[in-house]
């Protein structure tokens, strides 16, 4: 059996949070000490691993009282459910990364944050950095861009630019034409070469996004002619098919 305390200290919930679990009915200890300090049982420590996964995925705690309290609950399935969950939360925020990157990348102007004070900003970022400064691609990106002046990140920026703008004029092309995936390949190499390791996985992913429509798709199509966006996407999609 575990103090309320030792709870605390090896889950990270605070005591108060496990207090206020215990008064609504959603984690109520198996026993309690004479003194009447709580005490949890590994059956306990289960049922909080259960709603600590189910506020991960920002479930209210009266919807997740009312799920585990049901006569039919069932815990592996829950737990399966809960592994699909945080799958699809993952590849989210792949994608979003993926997004931001290429935001970046396309050298977005502007975007309207009027309905954000600064603190809400702030804030987001620090989260940003906390959840994403561990990966390789992150570190890559910071340790390049430290060394480069706002003139020389704008000079390449209209490099990888021109490359859209070439890519657009061989819209009358196949995108499997030779001297269209040479382009496509130099393009790859550019991003690894001045920002973070470009793989084919996010390469493709890099594909998808230049066609996804948005203010993207139409920076894209603006420097190369409309249809560029699509006709990059199809060409790089050919590309790591057929790479060897």
């Amino acid at each position: 059996m575990m103090t309320v305390k030792k709870v605390s200290e090896l889950t990270g919930v605070s005591i108060r949070t496990l207090q206020y679990y215990d008064k609504i009915g959603l984690l109520v200890p198996s026993e309690h000490t004479d003194a009447g300090y709580r005490l949890y049982s590994s059956e306990d420590m289960e049922t909080l691993q259960q709603i600590l996964l189910f506020r991960e995925l920002e479930f209210p705690l009266k919807d997740i009282k009312r799920i585990m309290s049901s006569p039919d609950y069932d815990k592996k399935k829950a737990l399966a459910q809960q592994i699909e969950f945080l799958e699809l939360k993952k590849q989210r925020l792949e994608y979003l990364i993926t997004y931001a990157k290429g935001i970046k990348l396309l050298g977005v102007k502007f975007m309207d944050f009027s309905a954000f004070d600064r603190s809400k900003l702030d804030e987001y970022a620090k989260r940003a950095k906390e959840e994403w400064g561990h990966t390789k691609e992150y570190a890559e990106l910071a340790e390049k861009e430290k060394n480069r002046t706002p003139d020389e990140e704008e000079s390449l920026m209209q490099e990888f630019m021109q490359l859209f703008a070439e890519i657009g004029t061989m819209r009358g092309e196949s995108p499997e034409s030779e001297k269209v995936q040479a382009k496509v390949k130099q393009m790859q190499d550019f991003i690894t070469a001045n920002l973070y390791t470009c793989t084919d996985r996010i390469f493709a992913g890099l594909g998808k996004m230049y066609a996804g429509g948005g203010e993207i798709s139409d920076n894209i199509d603006l420097v190369g002619g409309k249809g560029t966006a699509q006709f990059t996407a199809d060409a790089i999609e050919y590309y790591l098919k057929n790479k060897s």
